[in-house]
């Protein structure tokens, strides 16, 4: 989902780019990355594979860290030899979510689920490898028109039940694909021209609502009634891997690099709808 908004983003500038999905390469196996490597010699590499299924994590956490923690170890080690900026995506699920203000970049982790662990371990190798050139850019309930997600599937129920009920005790902030696309771009060719400092970027979407708040949101895009939208808590949908109940996510950081943050989610997800509709509903 994100690694096509990266492609089309690139598509925009020009840029010639060369994408590789989990047939074409194995991230973690250190040889077939040097062959890809020796073969394109990318000026800059946007790592956004990962093991995404947070609760298959609990249970499969030596497979989550291969993809999650080794894969990113791999890249970074073959852009140290040749030179390449490494931008890897990460996760609000690196913090403890039980905060009572956005994350500043620089805040302590603490995971709390085999997915935070793994994710966490693949922004260390980067940072550790790459200190001059390897950025992290950690993101959080992403949606796009390119996959499987969160306001495709509400677009689905809505057609299918009268009323849902949504968790309401979860604070985060919705983020397109697109906007997040256009800030990896951005701040790969701000590290080329080195104007942008190595580290830690927060890559969500301003503001901050519920899963609920959000449902709402997309029902009400949907020109249908809000109200079939009802409250409930995380205790309603028990799930093996914890949920930060509070995943809210500061920008400063971007300043630094002359870059300005990600737009308010609803802004986003207005202009995003159009196309998020038709892919379900084609």
């Amino acid at each position: 989902m994100l690694g096509r908004d990266v492609l089309a983003r690139l598509a925009d500038e020009d840029v010639t780019a060369v994408a590789a999905d989990r047939a074409a390469l194995d991230i973690a196996d250190p040889e077939p990355v040097r062959t890809a490597f020796e073969e394109h010699r990318p000026a800059v590499v946007v790592n956004c594979a990962a093991w995404t299924a947070v609760d298959d994590a609990e249970s499969q956490e030596e497979a989550a860290l291969r993809v999650n923690g080794t894969g990113p170890a791999v890249l970074a080690e073959a852009c140290r030899e040749h030179g390449a900026v490494l931008l890897q995506v990460s996760t609000d699920y690196v913090f403890a979510g039980d905060a009572g203000k956005p994350y500043a970049e620089d805040d302590p982790t603490g995971p709390r689920s085999a997915y935070g662990r793994t994710k966490l371990a693949g922004e260390r190798a980067v940072l550790s490898t790459l200190p001059d050139t390897g950025y992290v850019v950690r993101t959080a309930w992403l949606y796009g028109a390119g996959g499987g997600n969160f306001v495709r599937t509400m677009i689905r129920l809505e057609g299918v039940k009268e009323t849902l009920d949504v968790v309401d005790d979860q604070r985060g902030q919705p983020t397109w694909t697109a906007d997040l696309a256009d800030r990896l771009v951005r701040l790969g060719q701000a590290a080329l021209a080195g104007t942008a400092p190595a580290g830690v970027y927060h890559g969500t979407s301003g503001g901050e609502t519920t899963w609920f708040g959000f449902t709402r949101e997309i029902f009400r895009l949907l020109g249908t009634d809000p109200e079939r939208v009802r409250p409930t808590t995380s205790e309603a949908f028990v799930r093996p891997a914890p949920r930060p109940a509070y995943s809210v996510l500061g920008h400063d950081r971007w300043a630094a690099a002359g870059i300005e943050p990600v737009r308010d989610w609803r802004a986003a997800l207005t202009e995003a709808f159009p196309a998020l509709l038709a892919t379900e509903r084609s």
